[in-house]
């Protein structure tokens, strides 16, 4: 195997940046990619060679297979590292990747198709002992009557959701039996525009579960180990806005229990990279829901509190070389939360393209920003809102949220809407400080404040 000493990153925005300065303390060159509306990104200038791949529209630039492989080629790159979201869960790519010739920072295409069907993972779940939420067998049939069937034994309410994507898309809550066949039929529809797969399948509805993930690396060679579990239960639609670890009033029991299961599956599987796996967690119970074969939005907390730099644990890994850490060697330290910054208005959320005309950073002991943003940087209309992840650790989590909320106070950002005075809500809400928050408390803690104006 070849080794690497020089990176593509498909990808943009804050993530890129990430990986282009633990490429840089590595040794290892860097090859930026971009879209024309993406020329004045912080990684473009700052990477040893860049190259346009297209038009602002995702699909013609860090969707464009080819055109992020023909430039891995032009460049001359070893390896390609795909951050999270655009490419980085298509097994399509991965595939083209390795048979281009290029080493893929991440698990091997077989592995990426069977965890990115909801309904493959969850059996490969149940194989490897891992608690799963109870419901159908595989994908609903075609038949309306079997499925009122497997709904009555399921029991009220029920959930439908996409076999293949997730956001949300595709996904519906049912509770009664008269309204599940139309449910049934709208889940397939939008799965079918959204992932172009119309497969759904069904899963018990809890309803104020936690959502509780573990990380994990394992190098593909029979070693893996679990750097705990984050909460990221401060959620709406779907999407989440605040995410903290280690969970609170999980117990060191517990987290050896999950953390060990996950371990085992990934040596089952052959998983090669970091991951994570996904679970409800309600009445102590933990029910696993999907894998995610990439690095996390939220992995920061996780390196905050154990001290492992989780991508260039994925860089060495893709290298051919075997796990260093040990699970002996994990300890988790004190406590980190992170706040998602987004441009977008705080209370009706809508996007806020445009010039950041004022840029300050907040500072101080336990603090990091991963952001690209800067003073004058023009947010571009295509992409996701997402401007930076503003992190703090703190000794516990009382005092990682104490952090936090100073932090946020000092953090200043002007010419756009951004949600930092929804964050600072967050942070001051006593639900969310006594840590008894569910993955459904942010949609009517929203409901709430609306209604106080």
């Amino acid at each position: 195997m070849k080794e690497i000493k020089k990176v593509l990153i498909a990808n943009r925005g804050e993530i890129a940046l990430r990986i282009l300065r633990c490429c840089r303390e590595l040794g290892i060159k860097t090859v930026a990619v971009y879209s024309t509306a993406d020329r004045e990104q912080k990684h473009v200038a700052l990477a040893d060679e860049a190259v346009c791949i297209g038009p602002p529209q995702a699909t013609h630039s860090y969707l464009n297979m080819a055109a992020i492989i023909s430039a891995a080629e032009v460049t001359q790159a070893d390896a390609i590292h795909p951050g999270y979201g655009f490419m980085s869960e298509n097994a399509d790519f991965a595939e083209s990747v390795e048979k281009s010739g290029f080493i893929f920072i991440g698990p091997k295409p077989e592995t990426i198709r069977l965890m990115g069907s909801k309904t493959n993972a969850k059996a490969a779940m149940i194989e490897a002992g891992v608690p799963c939420v109870p419901g159908s067998d595989g994908v609903l049939p075609d038949d309306d009557d079997e499925c009122i069937t497997i709904a009555s034994q399921v029991g009220y309410p029920v959930l439908i959701k996409a076999a293949s994507g997730g956001g949300g898309r595709g996904m519906h809550v049912v509770r009664a039996e008269d309204e599940l066949v139309q449910k049934v039929h709208l889940a397939r529809s939008e799965a079918l525009a959204a992932f172009k797969d119309g497969s759904v399948f069904m899963e018990k509805y809890l309803e104020t579960p936690r959502h509780i993930e573990f990380q994990v690396l394992s190098d593909g060679q029979g070693n893996a180990i679990h750097l705990g579990e984050r909460d990221c239960s401060m959620q709406r639609r779907n999407q989440k806005v605040v995410e903290e670890s280690p969970a609170p009033g999980i117990t060191e029991e517990q987290r050896n229990e999950i953390g060990s299961l996950c371990v085992e599956a990934c040596i089952r599987i052959g998983y090669r990279g970091a991951g994570t796996f996904e679970f409800l967690y309600e009445d102590g119970k933990f029910y696993f829901i999907e894998m995610n074969t990439r690095i996390q939005v939220e992995h920061p907390v996780t390196e905050m509190v154990t001290g492992t730099d989780l991508i260039k644990e994925m860089i060495r890994i893709a290298d051919g070389k075997p796990l260093k850490k040990k699970q002996s060697n994990i300890r988790m330290r004190g406590h980190a939360v992170e706040c998602r910054i987004n441009a977008e208005h705080a209370r009706t959320f809508i996007p806020s393209p445009g010039e950041i005309t004022k840029y300050h950073t907040p500072g101080g002991p336990g603090v990091r920003l991963d952001s690209h943003c800067y003073r004058g940087y023009h947010v571009p209309p295509h992409y996701d809102s997402m401007i930076g992840k503003l992190i703090t650790w703190g000794s516990d989590r009382k005092s990682a949220i104490a952090r936090m909320r100073q932090a946020l106070a000092e953090m200043v950002i002007e010419g756009i809407n951004c949600n930092i005075p929804l964050q600072r809500r967050i942070m001051s809400d006593a639900v969310f400080k006594e840590g008894t928050h569910h993955i459904h408390y942010l949609e009517k803690m929203l409901a709430q404040w609306a209604n106080e104006e």
